[in-house]
């Protein structure tokens, strides 16, 4: 099992996180590892996003990543955060090679055949599948998984609450990435800790 295979069994739900403030982070981050969430993707789409990386990895549990790195000088700022794994909209070789040579787990971006097929010429075999409701949803993922057996996906993109069981009912999906278990706002603790909780029974026994 490889690191990012162990880390997308751990939770059926990555929480992804557009933080604006970095005195959010540590109750965020505390609250989602208190409801059984302790993966969590902290995208690079805010100027306190590194910050945010840095304070969440403080929260004992909390496994942080850095979501939305684009290129190899992302990956170096992310990682001199802390971030304990990637995540990337896109697969592009310029950012796969720097992210291999980093041993970091990496999970980057696909939404067609070609993406899987130059991701497993770089010997890789997990994928977020992505944006997973505008590629096609189910139905694509399902037509993708016939060819590339051995792969397995995290949709992310469109998912909600309700639509995240019958994801993680296929065989190939892992998990999820969400937003809605962090509402945009000014963060509710207690509310975020039960919408964890929640996260954590959508997939089925």
């Amino acid at each position: 099992m490889t690191a990012i295979d162990a880390l997308m069994r751990s939770v059926p739900v990555i929480p992804v996180l557009v933080i604006e403030d970095v005195r959010d982070a540590e109750p965020i981050a505390r609250a989602l590892v208190k409801g059984g969430l302790t993966v969590l993707e902290v995208t690079l789409r805010t100027p306190a996003a590194l910050d945010v990386i840095r304070e969440m990895s403080k929260v004992e549990g909390a496994v942080v990543g850095a979501g939305t790195v684009l290129n190899p000088k992302d990956l170096d700022a992310a990682l001199e955060a802390g971030a304990k794994f990637i995540v990337s909209p896109g697969l592009t070789d310029p950012l796969t090679k720097a992210a291999i040579e980093s041993r970091v787990p990496y999970l980057p971006g696909i939404a067609n055949s070609a993406d899987i097929m130059r991701g497993l010429d770089h010997g890789l075999d997990r994928f977020k599948f992505f944006p997973a409701e505008a590629s096609g949803g189910i139905k694509a993922l399902k037509a993708l998984s016939g060819p590339f057996g051995q792969v397995r996906f995290c949709p992310t993109g469109g998912i909600t609450e309700a639509s995240a069981p019958e994801w993680l009912a296929l065989k190939p999906v892992l998990c999820v990435g969400g937003s809605w278990v962090v509402p945009a706002g000014t963060p509710q603790p207690e509310i975020i800790r039960r919408a964890a909780e929640a996260a954590v029974k959508l997939r089925a026994p």
